[in-house]
């Protein structure tokens, strides 16, 4: 099924631009949200210029503002006259050690990430059971899998408790009519893993994206993008000791 209005969270830049360039390329209308809204401004020009054929909608939106993720989830469907898939990216990837002193880095990270996500997913099901269908993707990653100690330590448990909800929505929808896919993406060239200073298996944001706009195409259940190498190191990940995921870190 092709999902023709597609909306992403977290669009200015990293994955959430990706996905927007890779899908504009397919010829699917876009609804695209974030905080910075001269990015989403300058990204729209970008994509109508390459793709004159699509609509592109945007908005400003900071996903930890509960209350305006309906509004303005509202106002881009209204704009695209509904819309078929929402894509809950966004996120960041601040920390700290647990118990180093910076309570907020971790707590921020656990707000956007997960609290933020629910957010998010509730307000697309409800458009979702309100049009009798619908595909909700959200973006985890490889990390959530496994505890990881040091500053990645909230990250991992927000996305630890994204996969979770992802997988609980699994189950109630097992055959539709409302999709889920839960991504999993391994290090890919963004905005938020070049601060991480990590280049342990990176690959570009090109390649990365072009694997996780396949994936939910095919609307898979659960993907490790992209899968090589990153599909058996989440199994070795599974397996390892607590004391060895600090290589991941």
């Amino acid at each position: 099924m092709t999902r023709q209005k597609i909306l992403i969270t977290g669009a200015s830049s990293g994955l959430g631009a990706g996905m927007a360039r890779e899908f504009a390329a397919k010829g699917r209308d876009l609804a695209l949200c974030a905080r910075r809204a001269e990015r989403l401004d300058e990204l729209k020009a970008e994509l109508l210029e390459r793709h004159p054929g699509i609509t592109v909608a945007v908005a400003a939106l900071d996903v930890n503002d509960h209350d305006q993720v309906p509004k303005v989830f509202g106002e881009l469907s209204d704009e695209l006259g509904g819309i078929d898939c929402v894509i809950v990216n966004a996120g960041i990837g601040k920390g700290y050690p647990l118990g180093g002193g910076k309570l907020w880095a971790n707590k921020a990270t656990i707000e956007t990430n997960l609290v933020a996500a629910l957010v998010q997913i509730e307000t697309a099901l409800e458009m979702f059971k309100a049009a009798g269908k619908g595909h909700l993707v959200l973006v985890s990653s490889v990390l959530g899998n496994v505890g990881v100690p040091g500053v990645k330590a909230a990250y991992a448990a927000s996305k630890a408790g994204v996969t979770s909800l992802g997988e609980s929505l699994r189950a109630e929808y097992p055959s539709g009519p409302i999709k889920i896919t839960v991504l999993e993406p391994g290090y890919i060239e963004s905005e938020m893993t070049a601060k991480s200073n990590s280049t342990m298996l990176m690959v570009d944001n090109e390649t990365g994206v072009k694997a996780m706009v396949d994936a939910i195409e095919k609307e898979k259940g659960r993907a490790v993008v992209p899968g090589w190498p990153w599909w058996p190191l989440v199994e070795l990940m599974k397996l390892l000791p607590p004391k060895y995921t600090k290589r991941f870190a």
